[in-house]
């Protein structure tokens, strides 16, 4: 029963597609589309769905040699398992109609239903809504593996398949909906989110936590990264692909996308040059591991706000969110929480950070969808809400993902036993090696 369970999934997908009524239009708005918006988004896109193999690199030369293969599938596959449940439905429930302000109704795009003539998303009319489809299928394969840094070198597979089917559908479906439908309820709370750090990083962080409490420590805790190569050449990768992250979140090739294409660039660059200068005043030498990691915080904690706050602000972002995630690792560390690969203190604290930032530094001068600009400028209302929302989601993921972790523990057993995890991941389970 627990083998055949992946297997069962894609053979209801299967069969559900037999029966989709694939060649329905349903009219969602009018639309004018535009061809340069249209061929941004479409490269946007590709771009999001890059950062998933950088991050496999990223974490695969991380973790120690005999983890490799196993490390970086558990991102890979996440491009096959969650496009299937996006296609049938998990874009329904994240853009459908709404129910409740949490969730969309799953047969508004069933199977893509009305993906085929010149409709478009409300919010988005000037590209079809089969494109705003996709390019959000890219957030949602990117998010569930961010999570598995944090139990890297332990986990069953096949149970790790279950445990994303069921995290992208409890967890990051109804954050999504919540956050970025127009009728979600954070949205209207006037939470802002331009491209996922509540969505995508805070969701993924607390779930990152969960995780390492949930699954607990490694046998073997030791922790010589494989490949400090594929480290660099995997933040290439996201730093690369963020662009498509943040400014392809601006929903054309406009002005705004320009804005947060370089608040994109500044706070990366500020964070990996903030998270050697902490190093050295510690007493550490610089690392190209650290210089990474601090350029992946900068890239986590400027996503919320790429869109809503100037160039030197997103200087302060930087800066600040890689200072206080060296210090939640620090914490990390001497709690003895085994989040291997730093999930949480990066993903987690940085998404959080941004979020907070972003209800400090936003202004209506960089994006007029800001009706409250930020606490710096002296108004209160947005960081109030963003403070409720930050709390509020905070608590949904991570008590959901606990939630999950144990119903996927009685599905299939979560953790290795103690021989396999010695031998390997990558020979205990899947017979092969670097």
């Amino acid at each position: 029963m627990k083998k055949i369970l992946p297997f069962g999934l894609l053979a209801l997908a299967a069969i559900l597609a037999l029966l989709a009524p694939s060649t329905e239009v349903t009219t969602v708005t009018e639309s004018n589309i535009d061809t340069g918006d249209t061929a941004w988004l479409l490269m946007s896109a590709a771009l999001v769905l890059l950062m998933t193999p950088g991050l496999a690199f990223f974490y695969g030369g991380m973790v120690r040699k005999k983890n490799v293969i196993s490390t970086m599938l558990q991102s890979f596959v996440c491009m096959g398992l969650i496009t299937i449940i996006w296609v049938v439905f998990g874009f329904s429930l994240a853009f459908g109609e709404d129910i409740g302000g949490i969730i969309g109704n799953p047969s508004t795009f069933y199977m893509m239903k009305g993906m085929l003539g010149n409709d478009a998303w409300s919010a988005l009319p000037t590209i079809p809504i089969a494109l705003f489809a996709m390019f959000q299928l890219k957030f949602a394969v990117i998010t569930p593996a961010l999570i598995t840094g944090a139990f890297a070198e332990r986990i069953k597979f096949n149970a790790y398949l279950i445990f994303i089917t069921l995290f992208v559908i409890f967890i990051y479906v109804p954050l999504a909906h919540a956050t970025w439908h127009p009728e979600g309820l954070l949205a209207n709370m006037g939470v802002l989110d331009f491209a996922g750090g509540t969505v995508v990083h805070m969701s993924a962080g607390w779930a990152a936590l969960a995780s390492a409490l949930y699954l607990g420590k490694r046998k073997e805790q030791v922790h010589t990264p494989a490949r400090i190569s594929y480290v660099i050449l995997g933040t290439g990768l996201l730093w690369f692909g963020w662009f498509g992250f943040n400014a392809g979140s601006a929903g054309g090739a406009n002005e705004l996308a320009a804005s947060a294409f370089g608040t994109t660039t500044t706070a990366s660059a500020a964070a990996a040059m903030a998270w050697i200068f902490f190093d050295i005043l510690r007493g550490k030498k610089p690392s190209a591991m650290g210089a990474c990691i601090g350029a992946v915080v900068g890239l986590v904690a400027i996503t919320p706000a790429a869109g809503f706050v100037t160039i030197p602000h997103s200087l302060v972002i930087g800066i600040v969110a890689a200072v206080i995630s060296n210090l939640v690792v620090i914490w990390r560390t001497k709690k003895g929480i085994d989040d291997t690969l730093d999930v949480f203190p990066c993903h987690g604290v940085g998404g959080m950070v941004g979020m907070l930032l972003t209800a400090v530094f936003a202004h209506s001068n960089v994006n007029s969808a800001v009706e409250t600009n930020g606490i710096f400028f002296g108004e209160t209302g947005l960081f109030v809400a963003h403070l409720i929302a930050l709390v509020g989601a905070s608590a949904f993921a991570f008590f959901g993902s606990l939630l999950l972790l144990k119903v996927t523990d009685l599905l299939a057993s979560l953790r290795v036993s103690e021989e396999a995890e010695i031998v390997g991941l990558d020979v205990s389970q899947h017979d092969e090696e670097l």
